[in-house]
C-alpha cells in the first residue's frame, strides 16, 4: 500500500481505523454544529480518530425538487464554524472546478463525488489546491479503474489521496458490495469504505406530480458491512449519520441512526482488535 499522511489528528493510510461521519447534506448552523459535537463525543471516548462531512450542496439530488443545501457561501461559512468552534477536520463534497478555490480556503479534505470521479478536470483541480482529496469510486466504475482516478491526482503532484467504496449499480434502484474491491483498491491507495450508500436504493421511489423522486434505503445492514469491510483491511469507514433519519433533508433512508453509532463502533474496534491479535499470534 502506499505512504499514509496526516490530516489534522488523523492518519490516513496507518494500521489505525478512523471515521468520516455526519449529516448528508448541511441543514443549518445549528444542526452541523451539534450533529458535529454528538459525533465528536461518541469518538472520543472510543479513541476513534474522526473528520466531519456534510455537503453545502447536492448537486446530484434525484428530483430537481428536492433540497440541495444552503449553497456554498453559507455552507462554508457553517463548515468554518464547525471546524473552529468543535475542533474537528472537515470534508466535503465539490462539484465544480469554479468552487474548488473557495472551498480548499476552509476545509480539510475535498471530496470528489462518485458520479464525478472520472471528471479529469475536477480531479485535477482539487490536488492543485494542496488539500487531501477524496474520490469516491463510481457506481459504474471497476475497482482497478480507479488506479487511474488517483494517477490524476498524483501526476498533479498531490499524494494525498485515498479513496471510498460506495457500493456497485446491480440492476436498477439497487447496490452491491464486493468486498474484493476494497482490497485491489488498496494496492494502490488508502481505502475507507461507505457504509450507508452501499445500503441506499438509489430512486427507489420515482415520485409524481406532488411528491419528489427519491431513494429508499436498508440501514438495518449497515453494522454488517461494516463488519465486513473491517474484517476486510480498510483503512477508514464513512458513515451519514443523522439524529431523525426520517427527518433528514437527504439520504434520510440509508443514514445510520445517531443512537445506533456507539454500537457500530465498538463492533468495528473489536473486529480490528480481533485482526491484529490473530496477526501477532504465531
Amino acid at each position: 500500500m502506499t505512504l499514509s499522511f496526516q490530516i489534522d489528528n488523523v492518519r490516513v493510510g496507518s494500521d489505525s481505523l478512523f471515521l468520516i461521519a455526519g449529516p448528508c447534506v448541511i441543514e443549518s448552523e445549528k444542526h452541523a454544529l451539534f450533529m458535529a459535537e454528538v459525533i465528536k463525543g461518541i469518538t472520543r471516548s472510543l479513541n476513534v480518530p474522526f473528520i466531519f462531512k456534510a455537503s453545502y450542496d447536492k448537486a446530484n439530488r434525484t428530483s430537481i425538487r428536492s433540497f440541495r443545501g444552503p449553497g456554498i457561501k453559507e455552507g462554508l461559512r457553517i463548515l468554518k464554524k464547525v471546524k473552529d468552534e468543535v475542533h474537528v477536520p472537515v470534508l466535503t463534497d465539490v462539484h465544480q472546478v469554479a468552487d474548488v478555490a473557495a472551498v480548499a480556503e476552509v476545509v480539510d479534505v475535498l471530496q470528489i463525488p462518485a458520479f464525478l470521479c472520472r471528471q479529469t478536470d475536477l480531479i485535477v483541480a482539487a490536488a492543485l489546491s494542496g488539500r487531501p482529496v477524496n474520490i469516491k469510486k463510481g457506481q459504474f466504475v471497476s475497482p482497478w479503474d480507479m488506479k487511474h482516478a488517483v494517477d490524476k491526482c498524483r501526476d498533479a503532484g498531490n499524494s494525498q489521496v485515498f479513496v471510498t467504496e460506495r457500493g456497485s449499480s446491480f440492476g436498477y434502484n439497487n447496490l452491491v458490495v464486493d468486498m474484493r474491491s476494497l482490497a485491489i483498491m488498496r494496492k494502490f491507495a488508502p481505502v475507507v469504505f461507505d457504509a450507508t450508500h452501499s445500503v441506499q436504493l438509489p430512486s427507489a421511489s420515482p415520485g409524481d406530480g406532488d411528491t419528489p423522486a427519491a431513494s429508499g434505503g436498508q440501514p438495518e445492514f449497515i453494522p454488517v458491512l461494516v463488519r465486513a469491510a473491517v474484517a476486510a483491511g480498510v483503512d477508514g469507514v464513512f458513515m451519514e449519520v443523522h439524529d431523525n433519519p426520517k427527518e433528514a433533508k437527504s439520504d434520510g433512508a440509508n443514514a445510520l441512526d445517531t443512537r445506533n453509532l456507539r454500537g457500530v463502533l465498538k463492533e468495528m474496534l473489536l473486529i480490528k482488535k480481533a485482526l491484529e491479535t490473530a496477526k501477532a499470534t504465531p
